[in-house]
């Protein structure tokens, strides 16, 4: 049974460990909700966790709840340029960065106009640097109880506590800030490169109707 999961602005490690582990249908007819995963990732820096975050175009209430497909990104903020930068910034002494750098730079340079689009770029290009097939399924309804899916939605909120336990891999600030958990994928792959995809396939999660 596949698992459902929400696509997000360079997942976390405990959204690419179900990927890793599973086969994936993405929810792709919900609504948009703020404070997730959608629109946002934490990275280790030197000033400890760093929020980057992605500007969207706001509706009107009078509009009522937006759907996730419809959400676009606000581009008259140069928010690609500062997260990049924010990224070498972090990132440019760790381990991998120059091996990943020329395949993760030109997401950067590109303007998306659709959110979900923007998400589901980033997991597949991820998947490509960790070699394994990006997960093409996806939702043509939205059910609130999948009967036919594994549900890990919750995944994507950036407030739920799961259960995930996870071992400590070096990161650059570790002795600044101690380990920071579940980042940005892109913590794991700068700081662990070719060795990212068994340290996922090591780990697992705990889904609720598993």
């Amino acid at each position: 049974m596949s698992v459902l999961l929400h696509p997000g602005y360079f997942l976390n490690i405990a959204n690419f460990v179900a990927i890793a582990n599973n086969n994936v249908c993405w929810e792709v007819n919900d609504n948009y909700q703020k404070q997730t995963f959608r629109n946002r990732s934490y990275i280790s820096a030197d000033v400890g966790k760093h929020m980057l975050n992605i500007p969207i175009k706001h509706v009107g209430k009078d509009k009522g709840k937006q759907k996730y497909k419809d959400v676009r990104v606000e581009n008259d903020y140069a928010w690609q340029r500062q997260h990049w930068r924010t990224l070498e910034t972090a990132y440019r002494t760790s381990a991998f960065f120059e091996f990943y750098e020329d395949e993760i730079a030109p997401f950067y340079e590109k303007k998306h106009n659709f959110l979900l689009d923007l998400n589901l770029e980033t997991t597949a290009l991820i998947c490509d640097c960790l070699q394994i097939d990006m997960p093409q399924e996806k939702t043509t309804t939205f059910e609130k109880e999948p009967k036919d899916y594994i549900d890990g939605r919750f995944l994507i909120s950036s407030k739920n506590k799961i259960d995930f336990k996870q071992e400590n891999y070096f990161q650059v600030f570790n002795d600044r800030n101690g380990f920071i958990e579940n980042c940005s994928i892109l913590d794991l792959l700068f700081n662990e490169g070719t060795n990212a995809l068994t340290y996922l396939q090591n780990h697992n999660i705990a889904f609720k109707n598993a």
